[in-house]
């Protein structure tokens, strides 16, 4: 699968797995098992994951679900922002370090930005990592502003931005893409096929049909069209999983790409940055 870069020098796949709202539900556990597991084995080994799924629900299924597997998987969490501050972002790593089964995160975000100074982030980030529990960390639902105020306070290490980013909801490349591909930070876009809910017909499905694929897979491939952006979809079955894998071979003719610029244009102005 093709793969990008973090500015630490890792390569993680284009499609890895989301999991919000996963492992929830006792009745669905099994088959949310069985997909992420067979997503793993199909190269979708990046899962991300958040205390605040569940309130830590997620964590733990998950921790049971990769067993064995922990070491084929480049392993996501987010910590809630009135938690980021000293003392309370430790606690909170450790917690998660604890449902989760393992000894370290390969990347821990800020889940969205709160009362807490980044500079004060940055600094207990940074003692994860010297202390091994982290390997590298980052941000999520932080706008153009705020990476241009992270990177003030120090925060040149961070490994990428979590934003919501799909074709209905193309603000953030008017301006934060473009300023996180100068500073060789990865976007990583979550709910990249709108939990679902992108149109059933129009250009996608049009894209789709002449690809013989599904206007979700067409939606993937639009999110991952770019070198700098990873895209975390959701999959609760198998079939699901292995349609998102197919995407990431999926290459788009600048003749699909032009016919979903005429359907879900792109911005034309600075709009503030969406999230769920």
């Amino acid at each position: 699968m093709r793969a990008v870069t973090l500015p630490s020098g890792i390569e993680i796949p284009v499609i890895g797995q989301g999991t919000w709202r996963v492992g929830e539900d006792p009745r669905r556990q099994k088959a949310e098992a069985e997909a992420l597991q067979a997503g793993i084995e199909l190269g979708l080994t990046l899962i991300d994951t958040a205390e605040m799924y569940g309130d830590g629900a997620t964590e733990s299924f998950l921790g049971e679900t990769l067993g064995g597997l922990r070491q084929k998987v480049f392993l996501v969490s987010k910590v809630y922002p009135q938690n980021a501050g000293r003392g309370r972002l430790g606690r909170a790593c450790d917690a998660s370090l604890k449902r989760l089964r393992t000894d370290w995160l390969d990347l821990y975000l800020l889940h969205w930005r709160g009362p807490i100074p980044l500079a004060e982030m940055v600094e207990g980030m940074e003692a994860l990592k010297a202390a091994g529990k982290i390997r590298a960390w980052g941000v999520s639902n932080l706008d153009t502003a705020d990476m241009e105020e992270l990177m003030r306070a120090g925060g040149l290490a961070c490994a990428t931005d979590q934003v919501l980013y799909n074709v209905t909801r193309r603000g953030p490349e008017f301006d934060l893409l473009p300023m996180l591909e100068r500073s060789a930070i990865p976007a990583m876009a979550y709910s990249p096929v709108e939990q679902g809910d992108l149109p059933s017909t129009g250009a996608l499905q049009t894209v789709a049909k002449r690809h013989g694929v599904s206007a979700y897979q067409v939606a993937l491939a639009w999110v991952t069209r770019s070198p700098n952006v990873i895209a975390i979809p959701k999959a609760s079955e198998i079939k699901h999983v292995r349609e998102n894998r197919a995407a990431a071979e999926l290459q788009l003719t600048s003749e699909d790409l032009n016919e979903i610029d005429a359907a879900y244009p792109p911005p034309s102005r600075k709009t503030r940055l969406a999230m769920l």
